[in-house]
């Protein structure tokens, strides 16, 4: 049996950078302590969700990638042997800024990064004012735990994305969120159940929680893993608490239920030309 200890953090604002990465730290090291082999942080990990409002000064929270805080985790990652799933701001050039989150294996290494594709603009999501759109494709990273796969936040309302991970080989796939209370509440245990069933892998699904200073958004936690069986592993988070969440996830599962249910054998590309015409 292959079994792999998985981690996810959801947490609130702690009012800037720096502590947000030491809590983060402080994080990492009680997972690995707890036996904790890989890790993910909820989307742009070290800021506040400042896409709740336009405002350029948000801009500065940009940073290379790799860079200053992927090289602080890849230490930490080679200490504790734990691969990190690291969601950042990143800027490319000036002017090139993406949502990405970087991926470093156990032995520290900086194995890549997936850019956000989806861009939403509505209200209290005013992301088009701060990213572009992802154009790395929809790489998985052969880690010390196996194969990983990364989709953020409002990419997991888009089929497209999910398959292509499944069909790259992606295990586990990762969706690092901010979402708020509403319609999406309803939604966040509904979409990522039905994405590791259609495509037959494990999904860690983060959240933070509570309200910030740039909005009265609630963010309601509800971090989850969930098998390609579309069953939650273990409980799912608190709707109002920060939580580290550890869970076992047997990777036999993948065989057995690709054997069970034959999605991948039975699909038809050469019919489904007209669904990615614009």
């Amino acid at each position: 049996m292959t079994v792999v200890r998985a981690a996810l953090v959801q947490t609130s604002w702690t009012g800037d950078k720096e502590s947000m990465i030491l809590a983060h730290e402080n994080y990492l090291r009680e997972a690995a302590a707890q036996g904790g082999q890989v890790i993910c942080f909820q989307e742009l990990f070290y800021g506040p969700y400042f896409c709740q409002v336009q405002d350029a000064q948000y801009y500065d929270y940009a940073e290379s990638v790799p860079g200053p805080t992927v090289e602080r985790f890849a230490a930490l990652a080679k200490e504790h042997r734990m691969v990190v799933v690291l969601p950042v701001y990143e800027q490319e050039q000036p002017g090139f800024l993406y949502n990405t989150a970087a991926v470093i294996d156990a032995d520290g290494s900086y194995l890549g990064k997936y850019r956000k594709h989806h861009i939403p603009h509505v209200n209290g999501f005013w992301e088009k004012f701060y990213f572009r759109p992802g154009n790395l494709g929809f790489p998985v990273f052969d880690t010390a735990v196996g194969k990983i796969g990364v989709y953020i936040c409002y990419d997991r309302h888009f089929p497209e994305g999910w398959r292509a991970l499944g069909l790259n080989g992606a295990q586990i796939v990762f969706n690092p969120s901010a979402t708020s209370r509403g319609l999406s509440s309803y939604l966040w245990q509904l979409e990522q159940p039905a994405a590791a069933v259609a495509n037959e892998y494990f999904v860690g699904a983060i959240n933070r929680v509570g309200i910030e200073d740039l909005g009265d958004d609630d963010f309601y936690g509800t971090t989850y893993f969930v098998d390609p069986r579309g069953q939650f592993v273990g409980e799912v988070a608190d709707g109002h608490s920060p939580e580290l969440v550890i869970r076992d996830l047997d990777l036999d599962v993948l065989a057995e239920v690709r054997n069970q249910w034959a999605f991948y054998r039975d699909r038809r590309p050469e019919a489904y030309g007209d669904l990615v015409q614009p």
